[in-house]
């Protein structure tokens, strides 16, 4: 399991340089004013994928036989560019979501909101994808982030990936992304959220990108970890879905999704190979097939659910496509529980903002 280092100092090593706290920008040359709301905050979510992220900030689900609070958030509209995660997520959050390239999408056309949510594509950051960083289309897509911040002036932006980010170009990849983001004027802090900490039983470690509107005083204060090694240990893989061991019907959304395979065989701690019943489960990987992780104890992979518990999905959010498919945007999510940690410190930031 990976080692759960203090994470400014591991922050610090993969940059080789002095404390990574905040980057605050110089102002904008047009500030908008950031008007107050009644009620509900309104949230718009790109890349919002088959919807871990915004089931996070809109809250009111149950998992693990305990319920999420629900918070004033409101998802008022959501974007991605896969049609089948457009279904997913009409079938389990709502409606408000849009099919859409947003490599060439204009702001104008999105509504304004109080938040702006996105975890834009990994997978040129990932340290099991090609690794092209920002020389890629795809790498850029975190710019549609700024462009929305330039034209609306949420009052706080939350984007997120992957840690590999921090290590690209000895750094200079993600010093690229904090100074893109500062110079809209927004005030920007880097999060390394380790998700066992927080309750969630799977070995999977993210960035958040938190921005605040520079007439916004102060910041969201980062989640403090819950669980850990000093008080009870985390919560393992057999915690999480011993239960379904030995069902493979659909009584539960997905359990009978599976991949057969001969057996496991030594990885490299993301898959193919078989969990440790007593620990985290191994990192829950979009791969599907070989990079599905086996069972602690029995003679095959992980389902469909299994890795959508371990996820912290609900088992009535149900993947209504192909294992492959399906596996694909679980492990492309960011697990609901984890991104309703991050959603809570926004609540109280803004409830105790003046603006």
């Amino acid at each position: 399991m990976a080692d759960q280092t203090d994470s400014t100092a591991w922050l610090q090593e993969q940059l080789h340089e002095g404390p990574v706290v905040a980057y605050v920008g110089l102002r904008a040359d047009e500030p908008a004013r950031v008007g107050g709301v009644i009620g509900r905050h309104k949230v718009v979510s790109y890349f919002a994928g088959c919807g871990g992220m915004d089931l996070g900030f809109h809250g009111g689900f149950e998992v693990f036989g305990a319920t999420v609070p629900e918070l004033d958030f409101e998802i008022e509209k959501a974007y991605d560019f896969d049609e089948r995660c457009v279904e997913t997520y009409k079938q389990n959050i709502s409606d408000r979501i849009e099919h859409v390239d947003l490599s060439n999408f204009d702001p104008k056309n999105a509504p304004r909101a109080d938040v702006l949510i996105g975890g834009f594509p990994c997978q040129d950051f990932s340290s099991c994808g090609p690794k092209r960083g920002l020389t890629s289309s795809r790498g850029q897509l975190y710019r549609s982030l700024i462009d929305y911040m330039m034209h609306h002036k949420p009052k706080v932006v939350i984007g997120e990936n992957v840690p590999h980010l921090a290590r690209m170009q000895k750094g200079q990849v993600l010093k690229t992304i904090l100074e893109d983001l500062s110079s809209t004027g927004y005030k920007v802090e880097l999060w390394n959220l380790y998700a066992p900490d927080y309750g969630i039983p799977q070995n999977r470690r993210r960035l958040f990108f938190v921005c605040v509107h520079p007439d916004l005083d102060g910041f969201p204060e980062q989640p403090a970890p819950e669980f850990g090694r000093d008080d009870g240990g985390y919560r393992s893989i057999s915690w999480a879905i011993d239960d379904l061991k030995h069902t493979l019907d659909e009584s539960v959304p997905n359990q009978s999704q599976y991949f057969l395979a001969s057996k496991a065989k030594k990885g490299n701690g993301q898959g193919d190979e078989k969990s440790k019943r007593d620990q985290p489960a191994y990192t829950v990987r979009a791969n599907a097939k070989s990079r599905v992780q086996f069972h602690y104890s029995l003679e095959r992979r992980l389902t469909v659910r299994e890795c959508a518990r371990l996820q912290t999905f609900p088992d009535d959010f149900a993947f209504p496509h192909s294992a492959t498919t399906n596996v694909m945007q679980i492990g492309n999510a960011v697990p609901p529980v984890l991104a309703h940690k991050v959603a809570e410190a926004v609540s109280n930031f803004l409830k105790a903002s003046k603006i």
